[in-house]
């Protein structure tokens, strides 16, 4: 059987979707459709259903992922370190999102790149879950860190830490709203202030809303950037209000930059996971930098 049409296969598996397999394989979506019927007349099943959008794994097509993804991934290994095992530095790719990558999973894993004899050196990508599931799925990562539990049994999930949200605002905000007064009902009365954002969805503040509230936030975001470290200084600066990480808040708050406006009984979680390709952990490179950051999670939550 054709590596290369197994290589197509896995991918079209892990990306469910033609297309976006030709992206990510660099070829066109002709050449994909083709490679695949050319491995189901070898095969003399069907692999996939077609769907209005994308495509579906039949039982067969199954069947020949959770085979065949474990050895074409350690190929790719061999192919890209050599049979070298002894001398080879191994290089980790690692995928998440930027702040909870920068300020946690990159400094804990530092210690990897100086462990003599066994070092790895480090490669990191920022995205979205999504994008970070996407790259991983299609060998562009060795490991993801993400906010969603990915489905299917060729990606494997593990918890690795649980993140509280807090509201904040800065020390003139916060006085204008009377933070130690707030309750259950203060929603409407926070709306009236200006809010700061990752995006125009309001995603952290939806839920910090939803969980506290159980209401939707009445209100759009007065500054909105893409990355919660420029949020925070914007909070610090006195933009306005926003939901932020308390790992990453935490020193400002000691410092009295900003203040927590609420403190709820039960504050508003979000779970990362750990993601890796199936069978992928056999490999020792991506099994050490697993384990570390697990251990290393101990501490964070």
């Amino acid at each position: 059987m054709d590596l290369a049409l197994l290589r197509t296969f896995v991918t079209v598996h892990r990306a469910g979707s033609f297309t976006r397999a030709a992206a990510l394989l660099g070829l066109s979506q002709p050449a994909v459709t083709s490679q695949i019927r050319t491995l189901e007349r070898q095969l003399g099943r069907p692999l996939f259903l077609r769907r209005a959008r994308g495509v579906t794994p039949t039982t067969i097509g199954d069947e020949l992922a959770h085979k065949a993804a474990p050895h074409l991934d350690a190929l790719v290994e061999i192919a890209e370190v050599g049979l070298d095992e002894e001398s080879a530095v191994r290089t980790l790719h690692l995928a998440g999102p930027p702040e909870f990558t920068a300020e946690r999973a990159l400094p804990a894993l530092t210690a990897l790149t100086r462990d003599d004899g066994h070092s790895i050196a480090l490669r990191a990508s920022f995205g979205t879950a999504e994008e970070s599931v996407e790259g991983l799925a299609a060998g562009h990562h060795d490991l993801a860190i993400t906010t969603a539990r990915p489905r299917g049994g060729l990606l494997t999930a593990t918890p690795l830490c649980d993140e509280e949200h807090v509201l904040v605002a800065g020390a003139r905000w916060a006085a204008r709203i009377g933070s130690g007064t707030l309750h259950r009902d203060a929603a409407p009365s926070l709306e009236k202030f200006p809010m700061v954002e990752v995006h125009e969805s309001l995603p952290l503040v939806s839920r910090y809303w939803a969980a506290v509230f159980d209401s939707r936030p009445a209100v759009s975001g007065t500054v909105v950037v893409p990355d919660l470290r420029a949020v925070l200084a914007c909070v610090i600066s006195g933009a306005g209000l926003a939901v932020l990480p308390r790992y990453l808040c935490a020193p400002a708050l000691e410092r009295g930059e900003i203040v927590a406006l609420l403190d709820p009984p039960v504050p508003p979680l979000r779970t990362y996971f750990l993601v890796v390709r199936t069978g992928t952990l056999a490999l020792p490179h991506i099994a050490r930098a697993h384990e570390w950051l697990l251990r290393a999670a101990v501490d964070w939550s």
